[in-house]
Parts: C-alpha cells; structure tokens; sequence
C-alpha cells in the first residue's frame, strides 16, 4: 500500500511545485507588464506638474521683462524721478500679479524702491544680479530670511537710451503658492535644483533634503540657511528589467516600493522627480497569479481523478475528436466563403478603380473646357494684330516702303509663332503635361505684353504706366505662361475701369532676395469679394458679356502655382485693385 501511495505523493509534490514555479512567473511577468502603464501615468503626471511649474515661473520672468520697459523705470535709476513716485506704480503691478515682491536695484546692487517694505537686500555679487547687469535675463531661487520663504527670482535689465544698464528690476515669486496646487498629490512629487537639494514638492517633508551633497555643505554652495538641509530619507535604489524602483523608508505618505521617473527642467535649473506607488501593480500582479495557480489546481486535481477513469478518457477523446473534425468541416466551409468573398470584394475594388480612372478623365475633359474658355480672349489680340499689321504692310507695299512692311510682316510670323506656343502650352495643360520651369526674363515679358495689348489700351483711352528696370530680372517660370499670367491681369483691370476717370494700369517689379514681385495695379472700382477672386468661373462682368467666364484669374493661379509662384490680389489704399506675382529669382551670370 505504501509503495502504491508513494509514487502518487511524489507526483503531487512535483506539480505543486511546478503549479509554484508557473504562478511565480505569471506573477513576475504581470508585475513588469502592470509597471508600463504605470510608468507612462507617472510620466504624464511629472510632464503635466513640470508645465505647470515652468508656465507659472514663465509669468513671473515675462512679468520682469516687460516692467523693465515701463517708461517710470529707467527714469528712477538714472534719478530723474524720487523714489516714493514709483513706489505706487511697481506696488500696482505686484497686487495684481501676485508677486511676492518687485525691487527697483541700481548698479550697485542696492534696492531703490521695493513693494513689500522688505529690508535692504544686497544683491550684488548674485548670479542672478550679475547675469542681468550683462544685459541677460538672470533667474535664481533660494531660501528669503527677509521673507522666510522659499522664492524664485527673476532680474531683468534696464537699459538707459544710451544703451548702458542702469539697473535690474527683480521680481520675486513666491513657491509655496506656486506648489500649493500639488498638495497632497497622490504621487509624490519633488524638485531639485542641480545640488540635489528638493527645493519644491508635493510633499511638505521632503523640502530641503539633499539627494546627492552633503547637507553639511550645501549652505556654503547654494546659501540655503545653515540647519535646514537634512538627508534624503532611506532608500535603496534598484534596476527592474529597464525600471528604476527604490525601497523606500519614508513614513506612512511616502511608498515602501516606488518606480523612480526624472524629468530636466533646463529652463528653470532643476530637476523633476516623481515616486510612484508600485502597490497596485504588485496586487494586480498576485491577483493574476492566484488565478493561474487556482486554475493549475483545479486542472490538477481533474486530471487526478481523470486518471483512474481511463475509459471515460478514451469516450471523451473520441468525442472530442469527432468535435474537432466537424469544426475542421466547419472552418473548411468558412474557409470556402471567405475565399468567395474575397474575390467579390477584389472584383468590386476593380470596378472601384475603372471609375475613379473615369472620373480623372471626366476631370481632364473638364479643365481643358475651362482652359480653352479661359484662353480663347489670349487668341483674339493677337490675331487683331496680325490684321492690323497685315494691312499696314499692304498699304505699305502700295506707297512703295517695303522695309516697312517686311518689319510689320515680321512682327505678323512673331504673333503667329506666340499664339501656336499659347495652343501648345493649352494642350499640354489638358494632358496633365507641364514643361519644366526655366529661366525667363520677366521684363521682356512684361514688354511682349505690353506690345500686344498697346493697340487696344489706347483705344479704350487707357494709360500703361510701366516702371521698367534698367537691367533684366531672371526668374523662375515659363515665358509664354508668363506672358498669359500678365495679359490676363493687364486686360481685367482695362475690362474693370470701363466707367473709371483716369484709366491708369500701373506695372512693376520690385526684386527683394530671393524672390521678385511683379504687381499690376488698376484704378477701377476694386473688388467686391477678394476672397473669391481665383474660383473657376467666379466674375464681376455682366451675363453674357464678351469673355466674361470668369476663368482667367483662375487658370493664372494655376499657371503662377506650377512654377513654384504665388498670386494674391487685394484692393489697394489709393483706390482700385492691385494684383501681386512673386516668383523665385535666380542670379544673373556676370560676363568674365
């Protein structure tokens, strides 16, 4: 009988061991797993208090900086206005501010007006007085006997008209308002300055405790009142697979196990450190453990009793294999269906995509009707030239001058060779086509342009104004595009000062670095709706009236976008609309 029960014993042992050793490392890996998320809240909450610390002091240093301008200051340092008269101004500025005190030091280091009535401080000599008599914005925090408070101090420079600094306006805030948000915070939070000293927290027992210095020391290194900086309390400091925990002895409202988070605070010189409670991740952890190992017995303890009842085994695995091949069957049809579906579902994306291909075709044929719209006005000048210059070579030929007539049959092959470059630029754009951007003289442009449309500016009575420079201005762009750009700007403003008195179009280019401004200013009525000016068919002239489609301004953004411009358009002060083209410029290659 002993030898029966012995081999069953050692079994047993052997799986509760094993049960021990599974839920040890279920409850190690859950311990780790629970320490993340734990880590990221812990981080957010030291992220979150350290804005809140480096916001509220942000106030405080704007504070100093933009008193430091006010015009009551530098005259109080140079003498020129007593004491008592600024007293009221600064004690104003601190009431509303909430600031601990406001100082008005001279250069020497000697406080010539303060708002709380404080002694003399001797500021000379501080990091913080010699930083803002540099011309720099000096921060400093220590612990104030003439308020017997932890403060932060900011001085700001006060400079003379002659440029000298004539003083520094110090500004004190105090930190036991500032960290009176955080009390009683559930994580325990604290700050230290770069001697290790805890200068803020969210616990009041760890101020003035020393992390790394010698208490003894840190009075005569940071001038912190002798006495006051105690040790940090015990502690053990520990690495967790990537984790800081320390052991922690600290009394009832600090952690016994904690995960250990810093944060630099360069700004302000410190240091943010947070101790997080690990108790919940060790309970969840035990909790998951527990589980596993009562999941463990309760298995065990089934498969005992399974053990003396083999043929039940045997008709539960045989059920369990007719189970599983009737889910194998199942999941064969499931398989089979999903296989259907997925050809549906790639049938449709098919079809999906013959429809967006027809859709940017239907997009291509619509832009090449607005294009051709928009630039069938461009077409109608030049060929007016052409007949004008036809028939001034004609009459030419007759009165026996044909030199004449060979230059205005010149000019005719000219306009003819633009208006095909104008078609093909067309065609292009209907394609999705685009010549890459070269570099183009934007003042013989602007002379092309002017060439074409001068015929019918002065029968309209309308003045050209252009400001040509001496010297030609390369840019970045496409000569023909460009020559469609300015057209299409020169004729809006003679098409918008048909009821004006003068008729004045004024053109000009202004270089500045690396871009250049080409502007078209008219003196007509100006614009009723700019924001809408470039929207395809969006026009102020009457319906029905000749190219009046509202498509120029619009294909001259395009134009002006696919060499890397920009147009913008806007009433002017004096009157009337101005129109700007900025263009990239390229430097001009100087002749060795």
């Amino acid at each position: 009988m002993g030898r029966f029960f012995q081999p069953r014993l050692l079994v047993v042992a052997g799986f509760l061991a094993a049960v021990l050793g599974f839920a040890g490392a279920v409850w190690w890996y859950g311990y780790l797993a629970a320490l993340a998320p734990l880590e990221q809240r812990a981080r957010a909450d030291l992220a979150l208090a350290s804005d809140s610390l480096t916001g509220e002091l942000r106030r405080f240093r704007e504070l100093a900086v933009l008193t430091a301008d006010h015009p009551i200051v530098p005259p109080l340092l140079a003498g020129l206005t007593p004491a008592v008269m600024g007293r009221p101004v600064l004690q104003q500025i601190a009431d509303k501010t909430g600031s601990l005190d406001m100082m008005l030091v001279d250069a020497n280091g000697h406080s010539i007006v303060t708002t709380s009535g404080a002694p003399d401080i001797e500021h000379a000599g501080s990091d913080y007085f010699e930083r803002a008599m540099d011309g720099a914005l000096g921060l400093g925090h220590f612990y104030s006997a003439a308020y017997k408070r932890r403060t932060f101090v900011f001085a700001a420079p006060v400079f003379s008209k002659a440029g000298p600094v004539l003083g520094a306006l110090v500004v004190y805030a105090d930190v036991e308002a500032v960290e009176a948000s955080w009390r009683g915070a559930r994580p325990a939070l604290f700050f230290t300055d770069d001697q290790g000293v805890i200068f803020l927290s969210s616990r009041s027992e760890l101020v003035f405790r020393s992390r790394m210095t010698d208490p003894s020391q840190v009075p005569q290194i940071v001038g912190y009142p002798v006495g006051q900086i105690a040790p940090f309390v015990a502690h053990t400091e520990g690495a967790l697979n990537g984790y800081e925990v320390w052991d922690v002895d600290g009394g009832r409202y600090l952690p016994a196990h904690a995960l250990h988070l810093t944060l630099d605070l360069p700004v302000i010189g410190m240091t943010g450190e947070v101790l997080v409670d690990t108790a919940p991740a060790r309970q969840l952890a035990s909790l998951q453990a527990a589980v596993v190992a009562a999941v463990c017995l309760a298995f065990g303890a089934l498969l005992f009793l399974a053990t003396g009842r083999r043929r039940t085994l045997a008709a539960l695995n045989a059920r369990l294999e007719a189970r599983v091949r009737d889910r194998t069957a199942e999941l064969s049809k499931l398989n089979e269906d999903l296989r259907r579906e997925v050809a549906e579902r790639t049938t449709a994306e098919l079809r999906l995509q013959k429809a967006q291909d027809d859709l940017v075709q239907a997009g291509k044929l619509s832009a090449l009707g607005q294009m051709s719209a928009g630039i069938s006005h461009e077409l109608n000048q030049p060929l007016t030239a052409i007949r004008s210059f036809a028939e001034n070579a004609q009459g030419f030929l007759e009165r026996g001058k044909p030199e004449i007539a060979a230059q205005n049959l010149g000019r005719i092959s000219e306009l003819a060779r633009r208006m095909g470059r104008i078609i093909r630029n067309l065609r292009a754009f209907a394609r999705q086509e685009a010549e890459p951007p070269m570099d183009v003289d934007i003042v013989a442009v602007i002379d092309a342009v002017l060439e074409i449309i001068g015929p019918r500016a002065a029968q309209d009575g309308v003045t050209l104004h252009w400001d040509r420079p001496d010297v030609p201005v390369i840019v970045r762009g496409g000569e023909v595009r460009l020559q469609q750009v300015i057209l299409n700007l020169v004729t809006n403003g003679m098409d918008a000062m048909e009821e004006s008195d003068p008729k004045i179009v004024t053109l000009a280019v202004v270089q500045a670095g690396a871009r250049t401004t080409v502007s078209v200013r008219d003196t007509g009525p100006g614009i009723a709706e700019p924001e809408k000016i470039f929207d395809p068919f969006y026009s102020t002239k009457a319906v029905g009236a000749a190219e009046g489609m509202g498509l120029g301004l619009s294909i001259s953004y395009g134009l002006v976008q696919s060499f890397g411009g920009a147009i913008r358009g806007r009433n002017h002060h004096d009157g009337g609309a101005v129109f700007t083209v900025e263009l990239d410029t390229v430097a001009r290659k100087v002749a060795a």
